[in-house]
């Protein structure tokens, strides 16, 4: 089997970056790790630089940030076809050491499942959706019969690829639509991996910061997280652009639209769905702030 490919999207909060990304490193299952810096004005782009690890086959910094969907998706066209592919956020910190392997069993025992995801606990406590509760020779999942799966860590096999392509440039709503297209225009299914533990701390004291040595910014008056508050567009983004996303139901309800989604990343994809240039550029230039 071909190791999973993990995609790492970091902006800003380089304390988080540095404690989560570690975590993840002192993992013992074999990954391949694609990191990308989404243009971090402190110094996130340095410790990843400081990274030594054979699991990492990509490092990048963009020179501007144009969203998280634009980021997962350039990584997504390096995948080899075979790979999982595994999407871990910056703020989302391990804490199962076999959590790949917990992964690939459970899309062994549920082949109709094509993503899974893993949250906090108090994320299902807090979220009231409806589940089906699975359970096959030790493992168990939750599907979910509605709403959608975070998209901190997500885990999708790569047939949903061949059928859907790439997450949505044109509504960039990224775990909303990617688990709508996957209930209704492929034979898969979405759910939760409850067995898989993490947390998503959102803010370290500089004084507790394992980072902190390392860091230049003038603390505590300007810190990774309070730069990271100014410019975190993405509650915005979604407030102000989500009809984007309902007609895009719309348009796929009525075949106006196809599900496969290309992205600007893979010149090939494009002959395979339609694409609205002007809607993803739009998209990207409202994350650079162009």
């Amino acid at each position: 089997m071909i190791s999973p490919m993990i995609s790492y999207v970091t902006w800003n909060r380089m304390g988080l970056t540095v404690r989560n990304l570690s975590t993840l490193l002192s993992c013992h299952e074999d990954f391949e790790l694609f990191i990308i810096d989404n243009n971090s004005q402190d110094d996130t782009w340095a410790f990843i630089n400081s990274l030594e690890d054979r699991r990492i086959k990509n490092r990048i910094r963009f020179n501007v940030n144009r969203g998280h969907v634009y980021a997962t998706n350039y990584n997504l066209s390096l995948r080899k076809k075979e790979q999982l592919f595994i999407t871990v956020d910056n703020d989302v910190n391990i804490h199962s050491p076999q959590w790949i392997t917990q992964f690939v069993r459970a899309f062994e025992e549920f082949p109709e499942m094509g993503l899974l995801g893993a949250v906090p606990q108090q994320y299902y406590n807090n979220y009231r959706l409806t589940y089906l509760r699975k359970e096959r020779n030790g493992v168990s999942c939750l599907e979910t019969t509605k709403g959608f799966v975070e998209g901190c860590c997500q885990c999708i096999r790569p047939e949903v690829f061949d059928m859907l392509g790439y997450w949505d440039e044109e509504n960039c709503l990224g775990d909303l639509e990617i688990c709508y297209r996957i209930r209704h225009f492929t034979p898969y299914k979405v759910g939760f991996l409850p067995s898989i533990v993490i947390d998503q701390m959102q803010q370290i004291p500089c004084s507790e910061c394992i980072a902190f040595e390392m860091c230049s910014l003038n603390k505590p008056v300007n810190t990774c997280f309070s730069m990271q508050e100014r410019k975190n567009l993405n509650s915005g983004f979604k407030d102000s652009y989500s009809f984007r996303y309902k007609e895009y139901i719309k348009e796929t309800t009525k075949g106006k639209v196809k599900a496969y989604c290309p992205s600007i990343h893979d010149p090939e994809s494009m002959g395979k769905g339609s694409y609205n240039m002007q809607k993803a550029q739009k998209n990207f230039s409202l994350y650079a702030g162009l």
